[in-house]
């Protein structure tokens, strides 16, 4: 996974870098900064997919790849003639509902012409059946004839109450009705705003996915938007670097797209999964102080600084041969010598033992 650092981004050397090393170079004591390769992409903060949110035409799209938005602004205006048949058939079913409520409603006049002729009712059979108590009483009629008054008055009020209680209960499912239907209403008001795409965030605009004439659905991604300042970088760190990486630790990283750049950064997260494909583990850092430009997933390399020695023996990374050998000039004579080797990085190697400063390192083009 790993590839190759820059060389002048993270060696604090006081000697001007060659492209070929010079013969008679002896190993010297210089400040070594070791560091961890890593590699990754600088994506933006508060990322995020605009998708729509109802079913339509895209009638305009105001945005375009580039252009910076502030929370609200408008993206998309769909065209949904499903929407609008739902909300008119909403509204009209609110309307008729209240009226079915209202004064003037048909529905309930009915009911209330039947509580009025239940009361009428039940004021007659009242008085009939007051009529034959008196009349029993004077022994003017019979015990039957008593009953049958007595059973038309019991029947005429319950019918009185039936009427009373179904008036009652039609105009409490009628005020249900209302409460739904504008419920409905507010939906598909809400639903037809859904047609006005808007983001969420103030930031800049990635990518655009959908142009206008297109039919786009709830969930289908419009459009990408992500923070135009807020930037980090997502880096991958080799598997057997992972263990001495620390949040905290000092970044410094490269892009191609700014040769003469460096930006510095601090890793502020580490996760603990590894990504089998690459077996790296990814890692993200914060800008600090200049950010690179907004540009999506641009292309980065990086040292994470694990510490700075600030005396050790070095020997230029060029002179190595193999893993732990160097050639040496001894009595005149070309040597190869095994030294053992401590921290390195892409320019220098630490040297432990077996060279000291006066050893007088030569070139080969054994590698």
């Amino acid at each position: 996974m790993k590839a190759m650092p820059y060389l002048y981004l993270f060696v604090l050397l006081t000697l001007a870098a060659c492209k070929k090393a010079p013969e008679g170079l002896s190993p010297a004591y210089r400040e070594l900064t070791e560091a961890v390769y890593a590699s990754g992409n600088v994506y933006p903060r508060q990322e995020y997919t605009v998708t729509a949110e109802a079913t339509g035409l895209i009638r305009q799209r105001l945005v375009n790849e580039g252009d910076s938005v502030r929370p609200g602004a408008l993206l998309f205006m769909l065209e949904s003639t499903t929407e609008t048949a739902r909300q008119q058939a909403a509204a009209t079913a609110l309307r008729q509902s209240q009226a079915n409520l209202g004064a003037n409603s048909p529905v309930l006049a009915e009911l209330d012409a039947q509580v009025r002729n239940a009361r009428t009712r039940l004021s007659n059979d009242s008085i009939n059946y007051a009529r034959f108590r008196e009349l029993y009483a004077q022994n003017a009629t019979s015990r039957a004839e008593l009953e049958r008054a007595e059973l038309a008055y019991t029947l005429a009020r319950n019918t009185l109450r039936a009427q009373q209680n179904t008036l009652q209960r039609s105009r409490n499912q009628l005020q249900v009705e209302i409460a739904n239907n504008r419920s409905q209403l507010v939906t598909s008001e809400v639903a037809g705003q859904n047609t006005r795409v808007r983001s969420i965030v103030a930031g800049k605009v990635y990518e655009v996915y959908k142009d206008p004439g297109e039919l786009v659905r709830p969930g289908d991604a419009l459009a990408l938007v992500g923070s135009g300042r807020r930037l980090y970088a997502q880096l991958a760190v080799d598997e057997s670097d992972f263990g001495r990486v620390r949040v905290g630790q000092p970044v410094t990283l490269k892009a191609d797209a700014y040769p003469d750049k460096v930006f510095n950064a601090r890793i502020t997260k580490t996760y603990p999964k590894l990504n089998r494909t690459d077996q790296s583990f990814r890692v993200d850092a914060e800008f600090a102080g200049a950010n690179p430009d907004a540009y999506y997933g641009l292309t980065v390399e990086a040292n994470i600084i694990i510490r700075q020695r600030p005396r050790v023996l070095t020997i230029p990374k060029a002179y190595v041969v193999g893993t732990d050998s160097v050639w040496v000039e001894q009595d005149g004579q070309k040597q190869k010598i095994r030294f053992q080797k401590g921290t390195e990085n892409f320019d220098l190697v630490e040297v432990k033992s077996g060279l000291t400063e006066q050893t007088k390192l030569v070139v080969s083009d054994e590698r």
